[in-house]
């Protein structure tokens, strides 16, 4: 019996004849017609011998022209970085940089007293400092007065006036110009800020980075503003970038992107927030964790001391993300870049254990310090509700009537939900801008296309049981602090919550259901796509950003 070459030129002999005999079919060519090919160039099984046919000559496949200089380093780069690293930094860079130029001075969430608590660390107040107000406790410091007279300007422009729907927000843009060009003062005039003075001095070192340098270079107040945005910016792009190269070479990759340009996490980079650091600490810990836990592959020493740093950094830059740091200790022993990854030493299983421990105490230490900052929170709120914000008595009343705080709970998620999922994509600022539709759906397609061709992730179950125990306990965590530190006692919900606390806890939940989740993109040959859905995901991120850029020029500036 024959069996022919079949058309992807393998051998498909019947496999119930064993002995059968295969004859290799060629076509019948001219002898003028096939090129000679040198004796000395052909294989040695291929020389004729005495008796025995031999197949066509093929003469040998063409050498493949030499990437051209610029390829080769794109090419370098890529490899070096990852796809998705470098989209990160193009988009987040540009969108971060607008947003920082088209926000209005002191128009981020909470940016006039944010940039307080940056100018108190920049001079050296790391601790929290009491001052005097005669409606109650309050904690703040000092600011250039120059500079709290552009914070006025701000204030009083996004909370007092109060345009028709077809007028800009910004009353007299000529305003922001005539104060931001003034010089820095050196008399100071003492601000109130003591919703951020509960924050360490963490996650504003790069903001105090950008007020040293504003200093140092003489430049005026608009100057110095830009130059605070800017080095956030700087640090959330760097971490983050970190965090996404991690995962270069797997299509998680692109999730992580999906996360990390999400408008409101953009947004936030471009102005002057504690949040700009949190983020990004927070992504280069689920990052890692998604690289060791769930794809199983070893950390290298950079990204093992970065886990390690993230761990003891990301509980004193916001409570609430403790217990994402804490995750840490997860990790198996052997795919930490110090050690054997054989048989890891004693010191290496008690590495991870340290590192979360020390983040523990710093939280624990942090929070001891910053505490009687609560007792001033309710000067934040309403003059009617002064006084109404008592974490003491929110306590006790969680412990002793668990089930009144479930209920109110249950009505803040019937209430306010519709708000926190719009709020997840974008609500841009104290100009309390949602951002459009369209850019909620261009971010959903962008998750569902990063979701769908996602890595199948590993990892035993036990462990992913525990992650999303954390996770869930992370997003309790959130209710329960601003139960206690923001809403008055016998509110009727949790006041205070909003949809981008969320944005850092993302990335490790979808790992969590990517985990459990068998469902993938393929094509019709079973296999799962990788260069269409890429592109699909960046020109969904882009739209998305750029529609929120639009609508939020639009809106503010007219």
């Amino acid at each position: 019996m024959a069996t022919e070459v079949s058309d992807n030129g393998n051998l498909e002999p019947d496999a119930a004849q064993p002995d059968t005999e295969v004859v290799i079919a060629t076509p019948v060519v001219p002898a003028d017609l096939v090129p000679e090919t040198p004796a000395e160039l052909l294989p040695a099984d291929a020389v004729e011998a005495p008796g025995v046919a031999q197949p066509t000559k093929i003469a040998p496949a063409p050498v493949p022209e030499p990437q051209t200089g610029v390829r080769r380093v794109a090419a370098r780069i890529e490899q070096r970085f990852g796809t998705a690293t470098l989209v990160f930094l193009l988009l987040a860079g540009v969108f971060g940089a607008v947003f920082s130029v088209l926000t209005p001075p002191f128009w981020g969430h909470d940016e006039i007293t944010q940039f307080g608590r940056a100018y108190q660390v920049a001079h050296g107040g790391f601790l929290p400092e009491k001052i005097h107000d005669d409606r109650g406790p309050a904690w703040g410091g000092d600011v250039p007065a120059s500079v709290d007279a552009l914070m006025g300007y701000a204030h009083n422009d996004y909370v007092n006036n109060s345009p028709d729907e077809q007028d800009p927000m910004v009353e007299d843009p000529h305003g922001y110009d005539v104060l931001g060009d003034k010089a820095v003062s050196a008399q100071t005039k003492q601000v109130w800020f003591t919703n951020t003075a509960a924050y360490s001095l963490v996650p504003y070192l790069p903001a105090a980075a950008g007020i040293r340098l504003a200093e140092a270079f003489d430049f005026n107040v608009g100057g110095m503003v830009l130059a605070t945005r800017w080095a956030g910016l700087i640090a959330y792009l760097v971490i983050v970038a970190f965090a996404v190269r991690a995962l270069r070479g797997h299509r998680i990759q692109w999730l992580a992107l999906t996360v990390a340009v999400l408008p409101i996490a953009v947004f936030q980079a471009g102005t002057v927030t504690a949040d700009t650091v949190t983020n990004a600490l927070a992504l280069l810990v689920s990052a890692l964790i998604v690289k060791s836990l769930f794809l199983g592959e070893r950390l290298s020493r950079p990204e093992t001391v970065a886990a390690l740093a993230a761990a003891i950094l990301l509980p004193v830059c916001k409570p609430t993300y403790v217990l994402l740091a804490m995750l840490i200790v997860l990790i198996p022993a052997q795919r930490f870049g110090f050690g054997s990854a054989d048989r890891p030493a004693v010191w290496q299983r008690i590495l991870p254990w340290a590192g979360a421990g020390l983040g523990a105490v710093a939280f624990a230490v942090w929070m001891k310090i910053a505490a009687p900052t609560g007792d001033g929170m309710s000067l934040m709120r309403p003059q009617e509700q002064w006084g109404s914000v008592r974490p003491g008595d929110q306590l006790h009343g969680i412990l002793s009537d668990p089930g009144h705080f479930l209920r109110v709970f249950g009505d803040s998620i019937a209430r306010r939900d519709q708000r926190w999922f719009s709020q997840f994509f974008g609500e841009l600022g104290f100009a309390y801008i949602d951002v459009p539709a369209l850019t909620i759906c261009a971010s959903l397609l962008a998750f569902v296309v990063s979701l769908g061709i996602a890595d199948r992730l590993t990892g035993d179950r036990l462990r992913t049981w525990l992650v999303l125990l954390t996770m869930l306990a992370s997003v309790a965590m959130i209710y329960v602090t601003l139960y206690m530190s923001f809403t008055p006692v016998g509110y009727f919900i949790i006041d205070g919550v909003q949809g981008r606390y969320f944005v850092p806890l993302a990335l490790l939940f979808l790992a969590v259901l990517l985990r459990w989740m068998p469902l993938r993109l393929t094509t019709s040959a079973g296999r799962i796509p990788t260069r269409g859905p890429a592109i699909t995901v960046v020109v969904a991120v882009t739209v998305a950003l750029a529609a929120a850029v639009i609508k939020y020029s639009t809106i503010v500036w007219g």
